[in-house]
């Protein structure tokens, strides 16, 4: 396993008129982020919808991905499903489309501490050769925890995403990883990625990645420099657009940049209704244009 670093887009998956992936609209996107210099890619998350798409569909996506993407970034797949058996088959075609390493929720039904470990450990088996990262967010004990008791019973544990707002968690994860090699703690919280990194997170993952990765790139590349206060000034202008995006979905922030991603997937709330102009003329307010052309 090779430790991973730098912005991930959680990719959005768009969605046409039928509620079905939009693969042409995928691939545009894929091809625009690759020339943002983008760590990687994280497919098929919480941003991506993964949960809402049918099995076939989060394979539709891996594959249209991997094709645009061919090797020049690596690729991160979220399989957490709500069936076991659902994620196996998912961990076991991302390793076939090569992706870099596979990812999950927590189980989402039901369940205690110890069927969450055998869920985990039959992901991670399914694709042994590939870094395994839990997706960690609203976990039924604290990160720390968990991650302690799944180092021993995974071999290909390979760190995690972390979505939340404790950086002394996060600093202990980061930690937990010392002399295992190759182990990345993902920061997942957009508004604070900066903090992360400075807590040791080498590379984050979110939604707004998806319109601003050159901003997260930079605030890299300050914090390994040691230009701290760059890094917090530019925290502080992508979180404005932010703010914008909780407001009226990504989907609406998409379609400014140009993309047509569709409608969320219900039961995903739906977009609200905003004019075009209005929520443009909000956006360069905000300084969307320069820091989407980073």
């Amino acid at each position: 396993m090779s430790g991973l670093g730098g912005a991930w887009p959680a990719l959005i998956t768009p969605s046409d008129r039928d509620g079905g992936v939009n693969l042409s609209v995928l691939r545009e996107l894929t091809a625009y982020l690759l020339g943002k210099g983008i760590g990687g890619l994280y497919l098929c998350g919480w941003t991506g919808e993964g949960l809402l798409l049918s099995v076939q569909e989060r394979m539709q996506v891996v594959e249209a991905v991997h094709d645009v993407v061919r090797g020049r970034v690596p690729t991160v797949v979220h399989v957490g499903s709500v069936a076991t058996r659902d994620a196996v088959a998912l961990a076991k075609h991302a390793a076939q489309a090569g992706a870099a390493g596979v990812a999950s929720v927590l189980p989402v039904e039901g369940g205690n501490l110890a069927t969450t470990y055998l869920h985990y450990q039959a992901i991670a088996a399914a694709a042994p050769e590939l870094p395994f990262f839990p997706y960690l967010f609203g976990a039924r004990t604290d990160a720390e925890t968990l991650m302690r008791e799944l180092v021993p019973r995974i071999p290909n544990l390979g760190g995690a995403k972390y979505t939340g707002p404790n950086m002394y968690e996060l600093s202990q994860l980061v930690q937990l990883g010392a002399g295992r090699g190759g182990w990345t703690i993902f920061s997942g919280m957009d508004q604070q990625c900066a903090f992360a990194a400075m807590f040791g997170a080498p590379g984050n993952i979110g939604s707004s990645v998806n319109y601003a990765p050159g901003v997260y790139r930079e605030i890299h590349r300050c914090v390994a420099a040691g230009d701290l206060a760059r890094a917090v000034d530019l925290q502080a202008r992508i979180n404005r657009v932010i703010r914008l995006e909780d407001a009226f979905g990504l989907h609406n922030i998409m379609r400014v940049l140009g993309f047509d991603c569709g409608e969320p997937r219900l039961p995903r709330p739906q977009l609200p209704a905003v004019e075009p102009q209005v929520l443009r003329q909000q956006l360069m307010e905000a300084g969307f244009s320069e820091l989407a052309s980073l």
